[in-house]
């Protein structure tokens, strides 16, 4: 019989649980940031030896770069559209999952936001207006829909800076270069731009709605722990961090906050 000395039996438990280990890359939209970071926090308790690394930026630009191969293994749109195309087109290893509804608003770190809306951004007082650029960033094709449909987009656009992505769109606000932005709910919702501003909730029936959606993608076909964390996000767990983020949740379409 063979008898495993104490400090041996531990090494082999060690080597063997780094074996179990798996890595995985997310790439998020950029409203995602605290509501992911909270999720991966929960995940990671029940989860341990999953090791998920998540790089948030610009939907349209993580759609762009996972057509040139670039190393992610899931990947959450802020527009739905653009995990569809990828499946379509033979990037995906899963089906696409709608995983919430996004909502934009007004939100300022100077301002009283909860007391404006989208007209008080003609007011000469009002010189920058922060938003995320629309050629690449869904919730900045939002904000100009809610402009045009509001008649305002003439007189706004003037004052327009644009950022990368949502989450540039709200530092602009935050460091003063720009006086108010339309920004993500989750974004307003966070702990640090909760306690800066409030914010208006901006009607959502000015805009094309803002699903939102996800995919393994083909690089991580064979990764167990990037399916885990996909299986993960339709958890109860998961679903009430995204829910205390203001995101609508699917099968709940038409609850607002």
């Amino acid at each position: 019989m063979i008898r495993f000395r104490p400090f041996l039996f531990a090494a082999l438990m060690l080597l063997s649980g780094h074996a179990a280990a798996e890595k995985f890359t997310i790439a998020a939209a950029a409203d995602l940031k605290f509501a992911m970071d909270e999720i991966i926090a929960r995940y990671k308790q029940d989860h341990p030896a999953d090791m998920p690394q998540v790089i948030y930026g610009s939907s349209g630009k993580f759609h762009t770069q996972i057509q040139h191969n670039a190393p992610y293994d899931l990947y959450f749109s802020a527009d739905i559209a653009y995990p569809r195309q990828l499946e379509q087109a033979g990037f995906a290893a899963s089906p696409v999952r709608p995983y919430a509804l996004g909502r934009i608003v007004l939100w300022s770190a100077s301002i009283d936001a909860s007391k404006l809306t989208l007209a008080s951004l003609s007011a000469p007082a009002i010189r920058r207006v922060a938003i995320a650029n629309p050629r690449h960033a869904p919730y900045g094709k939002r904000a100009e829909e809610a402009l045009r449909a509001s008649g305002l987009w003439a007189k706004v656009e003037p004052k327009l800076v644009y950022g990368e992505n949502i989450a540039h769109a709200a530092q602009f606000v935050q460091t003063g270069n720009a006086q108010i932005g339309i920004i993500a709910l989750a974004l307003a919702l966070n702990p640090v731009l909760s306690r800066q501003g409030g914010y208006w909730l901006i009607p959502d029936t000015l805009h094309e709605p803002l699903e939102q959606g996800f995919i393994v993608t083909r690089r991580a076909r064979d990764n167990a722990a990037a399916h885990r964390f996909a299986d993960y996000m339709g958890s109860a767990a998961a679903r009430a961090v995204m829910a205390k983020y203001g995101f609508v949740l699917p099968g709940e379409a038409g609850k607002t906050r």
